[in-house]
């Protein structure tokens, strides 16, 4: 058709159409961003180097993928990492408070309370807690009450079992120490826990309280004197922040040591039992989308570990000369050899 046949639209109206076409645009863009949803991932440890990953992390982001959700297209994660700092662990509890996003997972004991002190509104999942209730972060496991709901890791009955499994590898265990840090109120917690499984079991425990990661190998070299003849050491941002140092002093006083994270058993370290931490982490991302769906946290019970890991590592037994019996090494999950 010939355009000439067409009405002609006033210059002025035209330049207006366009120009308002050309507004509406960023607008209908933003409005549609906001839809999306925002995660704050809050961990306390530090973020990963260059080039490397986090093993956690990655099982959370594939667990959202399993469930339908793709990072940057109808989520989006806002990551904060604390690196092993209750200064700036409170400061960036604000700062995702401050940005309203729609949920926050918090890895850690300590990351949580710091979340939850910085809002009561905000639906918050936390992640790698050994004792949310000791700790005051919800009233019970079955009604959690508030905005914090999520995994619990369950040490509160796995301490014992841990101490059973080192009397099993290490033949006339009578004296254990247990490294752990003041600082955090998680090991704090653990650290009671342990006397009593001790107590039960007539094991002599000896305190490797640390304060300061200056601290880590002249208290452990210290720990000589109490002739220890096995190590606890708990996964807590503490340890898991400083596992090289700690695996290299433990390696040199050639001491058998219970870890609760498997983590440290792969670099090096003699075994651990616990709950599989990526299994905690992909499972969390149930819980987000439950919440972004409109439930809320105080009806969402606290869920158990369903998964458990003993992993023994032969190689560094057969460092430390120890011969582990094989009804030991059936029980198992992984031998790494």
């Amino acid at each position: 058709m010939d355009s000439t046949c067409l009405p002609q639209m006033p210059r002025r109206a035209f330049l207006a159409a366009i120009t308002g076409a050309l507004l509406a645009a960023p607008l209908a863009a933003q409005a549609e961003s906001e839809k999306v949803p925002r995660i704050g991932v809050f961990l306390y440890t530090a973020a990963p180097r260059p080039g490397q990953s986090n093993q956690l992390l990655e099982a959370f982001r594939g667990g959202l993928r399993n469930l339908g959700y793709v990072e940057g297209q109808n989520v989006i994660l806002e990551y904060r990492w604390a690196g092993g700092s209750n200064q700036r662990a409170a400061e960036l509890a604000a700062e995702l408070a401050h940005l309203d996003v729609a949920v926050i997972i918090a890895g850690g004991t300590p990351a949580t309370q710091e979340a939850k002190a910085a809002t009561a509104t905000i639906p918050i999942v936390m992640t790698g807690v050994g004792d949310p209730i000791g700790s005051g972060i919800v009233a019970s496991l079955a009604r959690p009450g508030g905005n914090v709901t999520g995994l619990s890791l369950l040490d509160t009955e796995l301490d014992g079992k841990r101490i059973e499994l080192l009397k099993e590898a290490v033949p006339g265990l009578t004296r254990i120490a247990m490294l752990w840090s003041p600082n955090d109120p998680g090991m704090t917690l653990a650290f009671g826990r342990v006397e009593v499984a001790c107590h039960t079991l007539q094991l002599a425990l000896q305190s490797l309280a640390i304060r300061d990661p200056a601290e880590v190998p002249g208290t452990l070299q210290a720990a000589e004197t109490g002739r220890p003849q096995a190590l606890i050491v708990t996964a807590q941002p503490f340890t898991i922040r400083h596992q090289a140092e700690i695996l290299n002093v433990v390696t040199k006083m050639r001491l058998p040591a219970m870890y609760t994270d498997r983590r440290f058993v792969d670099a090096g370290g003699l075994m651990a039992y616990g709950p599989s931490l990526v299994d905690v982490y992909r499972r969390a991302a149930t819980y987000v989308d439950r919440l972004l769906k409109g439930a809320k946290p105080a009806d969402l019970p606290v869920e158990q570990p369903t998964k458990f890991e003993l992993v023994i590592n032969l190689k560094t037994a057969k460092a430390l000369g120890l011969t582990i019996p094989p009804s030991l090494l059936q029980r198992a999950d992984q031998v790494i050899e």
